[in-house]
């Protein structure tokens, strides 16, 4: 059985699952109430209160469960999955590298902190205008796609002001990216701009960022540089230079 309950909050839906889960749950209960979740918004945050262990889905529940992650694939702007069954959490913890959204796992006794984990802000980029072209931007947090959608009007508006862009990334407080939809964007984001930055000064502290910057550099022909968390000076000088 699938019991889908409307809290009242714009974006967000909650469902339990107890057994038995069969094709008809999601074709005659889940799917019609995704579908109109949706229609009032482009993204949807879900929380999945799993009570039913793996072998009490029928084998049309798990077709129908694969059917429903590829409809809306693109609709999920975060997911949380509550169950006291480990290899359920397991499984979805692995599989949510693949997937184009925040997924995370908690057990029964923290459903409200799985409640709080979707209303909650996972990381923000901030901008600040610099003077003469130079922009500083400074990722924080586990990003994802909804920051990207946040930040890209500013970001259009800089470089549309600029024939050309010096570019401090500011990765110290960065923690990576929240799923497949805001790596994507941060792929496109660069894309799109790249042309028009005459240097890009990176500084983090993660031996990862800096191979990253070796790798835009010849992806995107960048004029680039990376710079140790204790060098932000430096990193300016070399920009404004």
């Amino acid at each position: 059985m699938i019991d889908v309950k409307d809290i009242g909050e714009h974006g967000i839906l909650e469902l339990t699952m107890t057994p038995p889960v069969t094709d008809s749950d999601y074709r005659d209960t889940l799917m019609p109430a995704l579908d109109a979740a949706l229609t009032k918004g482009d993204r949807l945050r879900l929380l999945a209160i799993v009570e039913a262990r793996p072998s009490e889905f029928t084998l049309g529940a798990m077709l129908q469960d694969a059917r429903t992650g590829l409809k809306h694939w693109r609709g999920f702007d975060r997911i949380a999955l509550v169950s006291d069954d480990k290899v359920v959490r397991t499984a979805v913890g692995g599989m949510s590298v693949f997937m184009p959204c925040p997924v995370s796992t908690f057990p029964m006794k923290e459903v409200d902190a799985a409640r709080r984990w979707l209303r909650e802000s996972l990381g923000t980029i901030q901008q600040e205008d610099l003077g003469d072209g130079m922009l500083e931007v400074r990722l924080r947090g586990k990003v994802d796609g909804a920051a990207y959608d946040d930040a890209i009007g500013d970001l259009d508006s800089f470089f549309a002001a600029h024939e050309t862009v010096r570019l401090l990334i500011d990765l110290r407080d960065f923690d990576g990216w929240q799923g497949l939809d805001a790596l994507r964007d941060h792929f496109y984001l660069v894309r799109g701009h790249a042309k028009r930055v005459k240097r890009a000064a990176i500084v983090g502290d993660a031996g990862w960022q800096e191979m990253a910057v070796q790798v835009g550099k010849r992806a995107f022909g960048l004029e680039a540089k990376y710079f140790a968390a204790a060098d932000m000076a430096k990193a300016k000088d070399w920009l404004a230079g």
